[in-house]
């Protein structure tokens, strides 16, 4: 986390020792050393303390600290409806890019992805017996069927609502792999 490398820096520069920081906000050196480690989010209070201490604006730890969590919405609501969006034309490749490119910066993308690429695998083997026998009707309703799905299953995600696809097989499960 960028705001614990930044207190560290600070108080590096000011030639305090985590201690003496400690001491003069009230805060634990153990806290101290996990903000620095970026174990954990200081609270608004904390970074007050710790600002006062190493005699800094509190703007700029709390800046760093809101940036931090805009970009992390931001990257949310734009790339997981993406890799939602991505299902539409049951093409199992562009929701797999999209994954392995957004891995690392948008939190739970891997569920997210291991749900549309089940869903789109899962229409796939439904609707190959109907292109296979040539059922035209059949094979329009079951397409029509899973672009609805996946439309709406974007604009909830896009909205922070919980999203459903029906019928889906679970090829891939949701445990992290070891």
């Amino acid at each position: 986390m960028r705001t614990g490398l930044l207190i560290k820096e600070l108080r590096l520069k000011k030639g305090i020792t985590q201690e003496e920081l400690a001491a003069k906000t009230d805060i634990s050196v153990r806290t101290i050393q996990r903000i620095e480690n970026g174990e954990v989010d200081p609270r608004a209070y904390t970074l007050q303390s710790i600002a006062a201490a190493l005699d800094v604006d509190f703007a700029i730890l709390a800046n760093i600290e809101e940036d931090l969590n805009t970009s992390n919405k931001e990257g949310q609501s734009k790339w997981l409806p993406l890799l939602h969006l991505s299902g539409l034309p049951l093409l199992i490749l562009p929701p797999i890019l999209v994954w392995i490119w957004k891995r690392d910066d948008v939190k739970d993308i891997r569920k997210h992805a291991i749900d549309v690429i089940n869903f789109q695998l899962s229409m796939l083997l439904y609707i190959l017996p109907f292109v296979l026998f040539f059922a035209p009707p059949i094979l329009i309703v079951l397409v029509l069927f899973s672009q609805v799905v996946i439309i709406i299953n974007s604009l909830k995600v896009t909205s922070h609502q919980p999203y459903k696809y029906p019928f889906s097989i679970r090829f891939l499960k949701q445990e992290p792999l070891a």
